[in-house]
Protein backbone atom coordinates (compact mmCIF):
# COMPACT_ATOMS: atom_id res chain seq x y z
CA UNK A 1 0.00 0.00 0.00
CA UNK A 2 1.30 3.38 -1.12
CA UNK A 3 -0.37 6.04 0.91
CA UNK A 4 0.12 9.67 0.18
CA UNK A 5 -0.89 11.87 3.36
CA UNK A 6 -4.02 11.94 5.30
CA UNK A 7 -6.92 12.01 3.97
CA UNK A 8 -9.88 12.50 5.97
CA UNK A 9 -11.32 11.54 9.95
CA UNK A 10 -14.80 10.94 10.18
CA UNK A 11 -16.38 11.66 13.72
CA UNK A 12 -19.38 10.48 15.37
CA UNK A 13 -21.03 13.52 16.72
CA UNK A 14 -24.73 14.24 18.89
CA UNK A 15 -25.44 17.27 16.97
CA UNK A 16 -24.74 18.25 13.74
CA UNK A 17 -25.69 22.11 14.29
CA UNK A 18 -22.99 22.17 17.25
CA UNK A 19 -20.85 20.38 16.08
CA UNK A 20 -21.08 22.91 12.47
CA UNK A 21 -20.76 25.90 14.82
CA UNK A 22 -17.72 24.56 16.44
CA UNK A 23 -15.57 23.05 13.59
CA UNK A 24 -17.08 25.71 10.60
CA UNK A 25 -17.55 28.63 13.20
CA UNK A 26 -14.30 28.35 15.48
CA UNK A 27 -12.00 26.35 13.58
CA UNK A 28 -12.86 28.13 9.97
CA UNK A 29 -13.29 24.90 8.26
CA UNK A 30 -15.25 24.90 4.86
CA UNK A 31 -18.46 23.13 4.42
CA UNK A 32 -18.79 21.59 1.36
CA UNK A 33 -21.73 19.40 2.09
CA UNK A 34 -24.74 19.61 4.62
CA UNK A 35 -26.76 16.92 4.84
CA UNK A 36 -29.62 15.98 7.22
CA UNK A 37 -27.12 14.02 9.18
CA UNK A 38 -24.02 14.49 7.96
CA UNK A 39 -21.67 16.90 6.87
CA UNK A 40 -18.41 17.23 5.18
CA UNK A 41 -15.83 20.11 5.69
CA UNK A 42 -12.38 20.97 4.36
CA UNK A 43 -8.97 22.52 6.08
CA UNK A 44 -6.16 23.12 4.33
CA UNK A 45 -5.37 19.64 2.82
CA UNK A 46 -7.18 17.71 5.07
CA UNK A 47 -11.06 16.92 5.13
CA UNK A 48 -13.61 15.90 8.04
CA UNK A 49 -16.77 14.23 8.00
CA UNK A 50 -19.18 15.27 10.99
CA UNK A 51 -21.83 12.41 11.03
CA UNK A 52 -24.64 12.86 13.35
CA UNK A 53 -25.77 9.51 15.61
CA UNK A 54 -28.15 8.90 18.43
CA UNK A 55 -26.45 7.46 21.11
CA UNK A 56 -28.03 4.33 20.56
CA UNK A 57 -26.41 4.32 16.78
CA UNK A 58 -22.96 5.33 17.85
CA UNK A 59 -20.19 2.39 16.68
CA UNK A 60 -17.15 1.85 17.95
CA UNK A 61 -15.57 0.72 21.04
CA UNK A 62 -15.70 2.68 24.32
CA UNK A 63 -12.31 4.08 24.00
CA UNK A 64 -13.10 6.21 21.37
CA UNK A 65 -10.83 8.56 19.57
CA UNK A 66 -7.70 9.61 21.34
CA UNK A 67 -7.29 13.05 19.31
CA UNK A 68 -7.52 13.54 15.91
CA UNK A 69 -4.11 16.51 15.32
CA UNK A 70 -4.20 19.02 12.32
CA UNK A 71 -1.47 21.00 11.52
CA UNK A 72 -0.78 24.72 11.71
CA UNK A 73 1.48 27.10 11.13
CA UNK A 74 4.13 28.26 13.65
CA UNK A 75 3.82 31.90 12.52
CA UNK A 76 -0.40 31.38 12.89
CA UNK A 77 0.05 28.93 16.46
CA UNK A 78 -0.18 31.73 18.78
CA UNK A 79 -3.46 33.50 17.36
CA UNK A 80 -4.88 30.67 17.30
CA UNK A 81 -4.25 29.45 20.51
CA UNK A 82 -5.77 32.91 21.69
CA UNK A 83 -8.92 32.63 19.00
CA UNK A 84 -9.82 29.24 20.66
CA UNK A 85 -9.57 31.25 24.34
CA UNK A 86 -11.63 33.93 22.96
CA UNK A 87 -14.39 31.42 21.94
CA UNK A 88 -13.86 29.60 25.47
CA UNK A 89 -13.24 26.39 23.55
CA UNK A 90 -11.67 23.87 26.50
CA UNK A 91 -7.83 23.61 26.32
CA UNK A 92 -7.04 20.63 28.28
CA UNK A 93 -2.75 20.79 28.04
CA UNK A 94 -0.38 23.25 26.56
CA UNK A 95 0.65 24.91 24.59
CA UNK A 96 3.31 23.38 24.63
CA UNK A 97 6.66 22.29 22.93
CA UNK A 98 6.11 18.56 21.45
CA UNK A 99 9.39 17.63 19.80
CA UNK A 100 10.71 20.92 17.56
CA UNK A 101 6.67 21.46 17.42
CA UNK A 102 4.06 23.85 19.56
CA UNK A 103 1.10 21.57 20.35
CA UNK A 104 -2.27 23.04 21.84
CA UNK A 105 -5.26 20.23 23.11
CA UNK A 106 -8.86 21.06 23.33
CA UNK A 107 -12.19 19.71 23.46
CA UNK A 108 -14.67 19.88 20.71
CA UNK A 109 -18.54 20.21 21.63
CA UNK A 110 -18.95 16.47 22.27
CA UNK A 111 -15.19 16.09 24.63
CA UNK A 112 -13.35 14.68 21.54
CA UNK A 113 -9.90 15.64 21.74
CA UNK A 114 -8.41 17.77 19.24
CA UNK A 115 -5.06 18.96 18.71
CA UNK A 116 -3.28 21.77 16.53
CA UNK A 117 0.45 20.83 15.62
CA UNK A 118 3.24 23.13 14.18
CA UNK A 119 5.98 20.17 12.93
CA UNK A 120 5.67 17.93 9.93
CA UNK A 121 6.20 13.98 10.78
CA UNK A 122 9.52 14.29 9.66
CA UNK A 123 10.91 17.10 12.07
CA UNK A 124 9.09 15.29 15.19
CA UNK A 125 10.38 12.57 14.33
CA UNK A 126 14.03 13.43 14.19
CA UNK A 127 13.57 14.58 17.48
CA UNK A 128 12.63 10.87 18.72
CA UNK A 129 15.30 9.08 17.19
Amino acid sequence: MNSSGFSHITINISSLVKSLDFYSGILGMKITHKGNKDAYLEWGNAWVCLLERPEKEAIGNSRGVDHVAFFISSEDFDDAVAHLRSKNVKIVRGPEKRGVGSSVYFLDPDGIQLELHTSTLSERMAVWK
